[in-house]
C-alpha cells in the first residue's frame, strides 16, 4: 500500500514563520517611529501652549539690554623698562554716576600710564584715576566725557541670598561686552587660601563664567541691578593667582555695600577711612596667618559658650571704643551685621571695616541664651600692621626706602637717582618733620600718617622736610603706579 506524505500544512507554517521573521522588525520599527513622531508632536504642542521658556529668554534679553550700555571695556598701558616699553592689559568696569565716574578693580588700573574706556556704542575716550583702595580692590576712574553716560542701577540695601540667579558682564579674554549666567553659590567667602588674595574678604561666590578680562565688570540680579563686582576666579591651573587661568566654575565678587562705601569716599576726594568697632575677634596666636586656624578657635569658643549656630565670638572689647559704648561685652556672639548673617571671622571684619565711619551699624548679638539687638556707631579704624606694610612698600617704590631714625626724627639717608622721590625734590640728609601737619617722630608716625592721609588710595600726601642747609619746605609723596 502506497503511503502519501502531506507537506502542505508544514509548508504554510514555514512560510508564515519566514514572513514573520522578515516583516516583524520592520513593523516594530514602524511602531517605534510612530511613537517618536507622537512624542515630538506632543512636546511641540507643550512648548507652543506654555511659553515659559520664551518669557525667560525675553527677560534675560531685557537684562542684557538694560545693563550693557552701562558696561565699559578698559584698556591699560603700563610703562615698563624705564618708560622705554609699554605693556598693555585690559579689564572691565561700569558707569557709576552721571559725572563720568566708572568703578573697576584696583588691580585693573594699577600701574597705568594711560587708560582708555570703550563704551558699548563704540566710543573710546581717555580716563583718569580718581583713587583706589588696594585692601578692597575697588578703584574709581573718570571718563573724559559728559555725553552718553548711563549709570548702572544699584540694588542698594537689598540682601543677596544663596540660590539667587545672577549675571556677570565684562570682556573675558578680550571678547568685549559679554554676559554669563549663574547662581549665588555662597556668601561671606574668604578665598585667600584659594586665590592668594590678602585684602578684606566678604565675597559673593557664584558659578557664573568669569575669566581674565571680566575683572571690574558688574554682577547684576534678575532686575538688572548691580549687586557686586567681578574680582577673582579660582582655577584648576593656578589657584594662587586671581588674574590668570580660566574659570573653574568658582568666581568671586565684591559686594555692592563695600563698593559704595569705598567709591563714595574716593569720589569725594577724602582719605579713605575704615569703620572701627573696637572689638577683638578670635585669632590663633600660633598661626595668625592661617584663617582656618582662627575659625577652628572660634568654633571651639562657640561650643564652650553653648551656642549652636553661625556667629563670631567677641573675645575683647575696648571699654571706650564704639562697641564698649554700645554695651557689647566679651563672650557676646555676633550673629548678624546690618541684616546679614555672620558666616565667619573674615566676613565680620570686612563688613565692619568696609562701612564708613559714623554710620550706625545694627547688630544681632547672642548673650547667655538671649538674642539682643544693638546699634553701634562706628569710629575710624587706626592703621594696622597690614596698612603700615603697604605704606612701607609704597615708600620703597617712590624712592624713600632708605630711612633712619635719629633724635626722634626720620632722616632720609639716600635717594635713588631718577626715582619719583628724586623728581619730587627729596635728597639724602633731609629730615621729615610732619605728614599733613601731624608731627613725625619715628617711622611708625610716618607710615601711619601716610596711610591716614590716603597714600594707599593714590592721593598725593604733603610732608614737611628740613634740608641739610636748615631750610624748611613742603614736598609731596605720591603712589607710584
Amino acid at each position: 500500500m502506497r503511503r502519501f506524505i502531506a507537506f502542505g500544512p508544514a509548508l504554510v507554517v514555514l512560510i508564515t514563520t519566514l514572513v514573520t521573521l522578515v516583516a516583524a522588525p520592520a513593523a516594530v520599527r514602524m511602531v517605534g517611529y510612530a511613537a517618536t513622531d507622537a512624542q515630538i508632536r506632543l512636546a511641540q504642542q507643550t512648548l507652543e501652549s506654555d511659553d515659559i521658556l520664551v518669557r525667560m529668554d525675553r527677560a534675560v534679553r531685557a537684562i542684557a539690554d538694560s545693563v550693557e550700555p552701562s558696561v565699559v571695556h578698559i584698556g591699560v598701558d603700563q610703562a615698563v623698562g624705564g618708560g622705554r616699553f609699554v605693556r598693555q592689559s585690559q579689564g572691565s568696569g561700569w558707569v557709576y554716576d552721571n559725572q563720568g565716574h566708572i568703578v573697576t578693580n584696583a588691580h585693573v588700573i594699577r600701574g597705568a600710564s594711560r587708560i582708555s574706556v570703550q563704551f558699548q556704542d563704540g566710543r573710546t575716550v581717555n580716563a583718569q584715576v580718581v583713587g583706589f583702595d588696594q585692601s578692597t580692590d575697588v578703584a574709581v576712574i573718570r571718563a573724559q566725557t559728559s555725553e552718553g553716560l548711563y549709570p548702572a542701577r544699584r540694588a542698594t540695601g537689598d540682601s543677596v541670598y544663596q540660590g539667587d540667579r545672577v549675571f556677570a558682564f565684562g570682556s573675558p579674554f578680550g571678547f568685549k561686552f559679554s554676559m554669563s549666567e549663574g547662581i549665588v553659590s555662597g556668601l561671606g567667602r574668604d578665598p585667600r587660601t584659594v586665590i592668594g588674595y590678602n585684602g578684606y574678604t566678604n565675597f559673593i561666590q557664584t558659578d557664573a563664567a568669569v575669566n581674565p578680562g571680566n575683572s571690574g565688570g558688574p554682577l547684576v540680579d534678575t532686575q538688572g541691578r548691580v549687586i557686586g563686582m567681578n574680582v577673582a576666579i579660582a582655577t584648576g591651573a593656578r589657584a594662587g593667582n586671581p588674574n590668570e587661568g580660566q574659570s573653574a566654575g568658582i568666581s568671586f565678587h565684591i559686594p555692592l555695600s563695600t563698593i559704595e562705601a569705598v567709591a563714595a569716599q574716593l569720589i569725594a576726594g577724602q582719605p579713605l577711612a575704615k569703620g572701627f568697632m573696637g572689638i577683638n575677634l578670635p585669632l590663633d596666636q600660633e598661626r595668625p596667618n592661617d584663617p582656618e586656624a582662627s575659625e577652628r578657635l572660634n568654633r571651639r569658643l562657640l561650643e564652650q559658650l553653648g551656642y549652636r549656630g553661625q556667629g563670631v565670638v567677641i573675645v575683647g572689647v575696648e571699654p571706650r571704643g564704639p562697641a564698649g559704648q554700645a554695651g557689647l561685652k566679651p563672650d557676646d556672639v555676633i550673629t548678624s551685621i546690618a541684616g546679614q548673617r555672620v558666616l565667619n571671622i573674615a566676613a565680620a571684619r570686612a563688613m565692619i571695616a568696609n562701612t564708613a565711619p559714623g554710620e550706625q551699624m545694627p547688630l544681632e548679638v547672642w548673650r547667655a541664651g538671649e538674642t539682643r539687638r544693638v546699634t553701634v556707631t562706628l569710629g575710624v579704624r587706626p592703621p594696622n600692621e597690614a596698612d603700615l606694610g603697604t605704606m612701607l612698600r609704597e615708600l620703597e617704590r617712590f624712592g624713600l626706602g632708605d630711612l633712619v631714625v635719629a633724635d626722634d626724627a626720620v632722616v632720609v639717608r639716600a635717594v635713588p637717582r631718577n626715582s619719583a622721590a628724586d623728581r619730587a625734590g627729596f635728597r639724602g640728609g633731609q629730615t621729615i618733620m610732619s605728614v599733613e601737619g601731624q608731627p613725625v617722630k619715628g617711622v611708625f608716625d610716618l607710615l601711619a600718617g601716610l596711610a591716614t592721609a590716603g597714600l594707599g588710595q593714590g592721593r598725593p600726601v604733603v610732608v614737611r622736610i628740613i634740608g641739610t642747609d636748615g631750610e624748611e619746605r613742603e614736598a609731596r609723596v605720591s603712589a607710584v603706579r
